[in-house]
């Protein structure tokens, strides 16, 4: 699994793409209960959307919702179909009902209401619509996503995407891919496919563009591709180490690792002009950038006190101050959307575990149990870290909450790397 500072190696073969299975664990002992009544639908519509926003709600680990068989009374589709006894009788806190109307073209609008039992009141209105069939599941987590802020005072990301590397054995030959998916693992999409190393994918602020490592030749090169077109503009290739791009909170710069003047160093580059910027200049190696979301301060992996740990330093340059102390190794750092925060690797001479570094205290508080966890990466409301994990049939996607409690293994036939959730714009 040993990855040399946060990435510098070439990473190792992994199974090829697969759909997920997803696991709850732990999770809140007083989880609230919900009813998601099934909605008037066409019949043979590209969906369930009822269906959908339960087990979105379910996956948070926050909420419990009845199933469908101890819906034993009526199955409201209208506000004045509601009979809050019923509900009560179920022992269920909220309740949750829609229908939703198809447009010209396959696609669809959803009118749902949200309804606290106790207090016997509507506290929702919600509407979502889907251009087109392939939308619905889109649809179906919008509605989950204002019934999961409502009750929670959380922003949801169920209707959020995730990048990550796969690899499969094709003809003899290692095959790499750039999947995007939703935050489910739905819907699965190709971005980029090699026979040469793919890595680092990273979304733009805006959640339109990834830019990535590709090789080609046997030579690294940073690009930034657009998945919904295909457009793909090679950025870097300089000689050596062109890797671990991140980008700035506008957009407009990424910040790298090149080593073409002499050993790995980080640089700022303007995509505009492509004028570069050398960050740090140190003997050592500096790798896996990361920028705050203010765009002030760059988190950044070296080895310049001897062992693998983070530093920081301003973006505009200045003397880069060290982080981590605890353990032997600490790697691949993510800012939190907040800034207050960083998600790392921690390494304690026995197990890479995922760990939560608070930036005010210096704090580390590890949240994943290891023993091989890496490539962390913060969902876009910060409540959840999404990482790699190895499981029973290799690596495998996980996602724990930041508190640690509520954790997800999103498990395939094969293996994953290098999970990056995208930000709350949907290409």
């Amino acid at each position: 699994m040993k990855k040399i500072l946060g990435g510098l190696l070439l990473l190792i073969g992994f199974g090829a793409h697969a759909d997920l299975d997803i696991t709850v664990t732990g999770g809140s002992t007083s989880a609230i209960p919900i009813a998601i009544v099934p909605f008037a639908q066409p019949q043979g519509a590209p969906a369930d959307i009822a269906q959908i926003i339960s087990a979105d709600l379910d996956r948070s680990g926050l909420f419990r919702s009845l199933k469908r068989e101890d819906m034993k009374f009526e199955l409201p589709t209208q506000e004045s179909q509601v009979d809050y006894r019923t509900w009560r009788a179920l022992n269920q806190d909220n309740l949750v009902i829609g229908r939703v109307e198809t447009t010209p073209g396959g696609g669809a609008t959803v009118t749902a209401e949200l309804f606290t039992v106790p207090q016997m009141m509507k506290i929702l209105n919600i509407q979502a619509t889907a251009p087109r069939p392939s939308d619905w599941r889109s649809m179906a987590h919008k509605v989950a996503d204002q019934i999961f802020e409502r009750l929670t005072s959380v922003k949801g990301i169920f209707d959020t995407r995730i990048a990550y590397v796969t690899v499969a054995m094709v003809n003899g030959k290692r095959q790499y891919k750039i999947i995007w998916a939703d935050a489910d693992g739905e819907n699965p999409r190709e971005i980029a496919r090699s026979y040469e190393p793919l890595l680092s994918p990273s979304w733009s602020p805006d959640g339109k563009r990834i830019a990535y490592v590709a090789y080609e030749g046997g030579r690294q090169k940073i690009v930034i591709q657009t998945p919904t077109t295909g457009d793909l503009q090679t950025i870097l290739s300089e000689k050596g180490i062109n890797s671990a791009p991140a980008w700035t909170p506008d957009g407009n710069k990424l910040v790298v690792t090149l080593s073409f003047e002499t050993n790995p160093d980080i640089y700022v580059i303007d995509l505009a002009t492509r004028a570069r910027r050398r960050l740090t200049d140190s003997y050592a190696i500096d790798t896996s950038p990361t920028v705050s979301p203010d765009g002030t301060k760059v988190a950044f992996l070296s080895d310049r006190g001897g062992s693998a740990q983070i530093y920081m330093v301003p973006i505009t340059g200045g003397e880069a101050k060290r982080l981590t102390f605890e353990g032997r190794r600490n790697e691949e750092p993510r800012f939190s959307p907040d800034g207050k925060s960083l998600a790392l690797v921690n390494y304690d001479g026995s197990s890479y575990r995922i760990g939560l570094l608070d930036l005010a205290t210096n704090a580390l508080k590890l949240v994943s149990d290891g023993p091989l966890d890496e490539g962390a990466s913060f969902a876009p409301n910060g409540a959840t870290v999404i990482y790699t994990r190895q499981g029973a049939r290799g690596a495998e996607l996980a996602t724990v909450s930041v508190d640690g409690l509520v954790r997800q293994q999103l498990r395939q036939t094969g293996d994953v790397r290098e999970p990056a959730w995208a930000p709350f714009s949907r290409p």
